[in-house]
C-alpha cells in the first residue's frame, strides 16, 4: 500500500508539472542562465564572499541541466537554486506571472494551512475556520511525504531560497514548505498540542472558504493606539509609500502628549530609506543623522588586465599596483563619500523614552532606520534580530517573462560594523514561544511596556 501511495503522489506531481507553460527554447534557457551568471560576476557586491570555483562549476553544470528541464517552471527552479548559492536577501530570481499564478502555498481545497517557524519547528499557526477543531493551532508538522520535516526542508526547500541570514532562511523555508504547483499532493503527519498524531493527505486546489482562524490582523500603513500610563504605540508597517510621513506628521499633535513611545517595525519590510529617515528626525534633538556607509564594486577593464601580472608583494606602498591586483580579483570597491544627513526642522520634537520593536521581518529600509537611530540614547531596541539584508538591487528581465535582481551596494554602520548577514541586534532580545502563539500573547510588546514603565536607560 505504501508503494501505491508513493506512486500516486508521483503521478499527481507529474500532472501538476505538465500544466506549467513550456515556452522557452534551449537558446532562451542558456541565454537566461548566462545572463544571470554574467550580471552577478560584474555587479554582485558580495562576490568576494563567494567561492568562485564552486560558482563557476555550478554554472557549467547548469548549462546541461537547464536544457533538460521539461517546462518553464523547472527551468526557473534551477535558476533559483543557482541564485541561492549567493546567500543574499536582495539577490533573487522571480517566476513569470504565468507560473506564479499557478503556484499555491496555503490552499488545499477543503483546507487552508499556514505554517510558522517556532523554536525550529514547523507549527500550524492559522487554518481555515471550519478546520480549527480538526487541526488545533500549535500542531507541529513532523513529517512530509515520508520524510522527517527537517530532512524535507533540507532536501526540497532550503536549496531554493536566497537569504543573507540563517534564521530568515529557516523562517522562509517553513512558511513556504508546501509551496508548489496546483495539483501537487502532500502526505503530512502532524502532532497536536495534546500529543495526538494526525495523518493528512492534501492536494493543492482552490479553496473557497475565506474565513481563517485566528483572523488576520488588519494592519494599516501606520497604526496608532494609546497604551497604559501614557505610552503611545505607533506601528510603521512599510516605508514603501511616502504617505506614511504625512500620516505621522498629522499624528504629532497627539503624540506630543506621550510620556513614552513604542515604535513597532516588526512588520516593516522596507521601501525607501528617506521615508523612514524623515520620520526619525522628529524623534531626536540632533541636527545630524548618521546613516549607513556604503560601497559598490568598481570595474575598470585595464586595471583588471594589468592585475594579471601583479603579485601581492608588488602592492606594498603602491596604490596603483594595489588597485590593479584587487581589480583582477573582482575585489576593488568604490567607497561613496560619507555625509551625515542634516536636519533642519522648526517643528517641536518628540523626545521621550522610546522602544523600537524589531523582528526577523524588519528589513531593508527599516534596518536603515535603525542605523540612523543607533546613537540615540533615549531609544532601546527590543525583540529579535532583523532581516539582515539591505542594499541597492539591480533589476533586469529574464526570458519568458521572469525577472531577477542583484544586490550592488554593501551597507554597514558608519563605523564599518556589519549588519548584512547577521542582522541588527536588539538591546533586549525577546522571542515569542509556541505558548505565546497559542495564547495570542505578544511578549515583545509586553517587554517594551515593562521596560518603559521602569524607566530604565537603554542598554547600550
Amino acid at each position: 500500500m505504501k508503494w501505491i501511495h508513493l506512486l500516486l503522489l508521483l503521478a499527481l506531481a507529474t500532472s501538476a508539472a505538465a500544466q506549467m507553460p513550456n515556452t522557452l527554447s534551449d537558446a532562451d534557457k542558456l541565454y537566461g542562465l548566462s545572463k544571470f551568471w554574467q550580471e552577478v560576476n560584474y555587479n554582485f557586491v558580495y562576490l568576494n564572499q563567494v567561492d568562485r570555483e564552486e560558482w563557476d562549476e555550478a554554472y557549467k553544470k547548469l548549462l546541461t541541466e537547464v536544457r533538460e528541464t521539461e517546462n518553464d517552471y523547472e527551468y526557473y527552479r534551477l535558476l533559483q537554486r543557482f541564485c541561492a548559492l549567493l546567500k543574499d536577501g536582495h539577490t533573487n530570481v522571480y517566476f513569470p506571472d504565468t507560473i506564479q499564478q499557478q503556484l499555491y502555498n496555503t490552499y488545499f481545497g477543503d483546507y487552508r494551512l499556514f505554517l510558522t517557524n517556532i523554536d525550529g519547528k514547523a507549527i500550524v499557526t492559522r487554518v481555515n475556520l471550519s478546520k480549527k477543531e480538526e487541526i488545533p493551532i500549535g500542531s507541529e508538522v513532523i513529517q512530509v511525504n515520508g520524510k522527517p520535516t527537517a530532512q524535507f526542508l533540507q532536501d526540497e526547500v532550503i536549496p531554493y531560497i536566497s537569504s543573507s541570514t540563517d534564521y530568515v532562511l529557516q523562517d522562509w523555508a517553513v512558511s513556504r514548505m508546501l509551496s508548489a504547483p496546483v495539483g501537487t499532493a502532500f502526505d503530512l503527519k502532524l502532532r497536536h498540542p495534546d500529543g495526538a498524531i494526525q495523518n493528512l493527505s492534501l492536494t493543492h486546489t482552490e479553496t473557497t472558504e475565506k474565513e481563517v482562524y485566528p483572523p488576520f490582523e488588519d494592519r494599516e500603513l501606520l497604526d496608532f493606539k494609546w497604551l497604559e500610563e501614557g505610552i503611545a504605540y505607533v506601528a510603521l508597517n512599510s516605508f514603501s509609500d511616502p504617505k506614511i510621513d504625512t500620516l505621522f506628521i498629522e499624528l504629532l499633535p497627539e503624540l506630543y502628549q506621550a510620556k513614552a513611545l513604542i515604535v513597532d517595525l516588526r512588520y516593516n519590510g522596507g521601501g525607501s530609506t528617506n521615508i523612514g529617515r524623515d520620520i526619525l528626525q522628529y524623534l531626536t534633538t540632533d541636527t545630524l543623522l548618521y546613516g549607513s556607509a556604503y560601497r559598490s564594486r568598481e570595474h575598470v577593464p585595464a586595471f583588471k588586465a594589468w592585475g594579471l601580472w601583479v603579485e601581492p608583494q608588488d602592492t606594498v606602498g603602491d596604490s596603483w599596483a594595489k588597485r590593479a591586483f584587487l581589480s583582477h580579483r573582482d575585489a576593488y570597491y568604490y567607497n561613496f563619500p560619507y555625509e551625515a544627513d542634516t536636519i533642519r526642522l522648526d517643528a517641536q520634537r518628540l523626545l521621550v523614552p522610546t522602544a523600537l520593536l524589531t523582528g526577523h521581518n524588519t528589513a531593508s529600509a527599516a534596518e536603515d532606520f535603525l542605523i540612523y537611530a543607533d546613537n540615540q540614547s533615549h531609544m532601546v531596541k527590543i525583540g529579535a534580530p532583523t532581516f539582515g539584508s539591505t542594499g541597492q538591487p539591480l533589476m533586469f528581465e529574464m526570458p519568458g517573462g521572469g525577472s531577477a535582481r542583484i544586490c550592488t551596494k554593501e551597507d554597514t554602520y558608519p563605523d564599518g560594523r556589519k549588519f548584512v548577514g547577521v542582522g541588527i541586534q536588539p538591546d533586549i532580545k525577546v522571542y515569542p514561544t509556541l505558548q505565546d502563539y497559542m495564547d495570542d500573547n505578544d511578549p515583545v510588546l509586553q517587554a517594551a511596556i515593562l521596560h518603559l514603565k521602569k524607566g530604565k536607560p537603554s542598554q547600550k
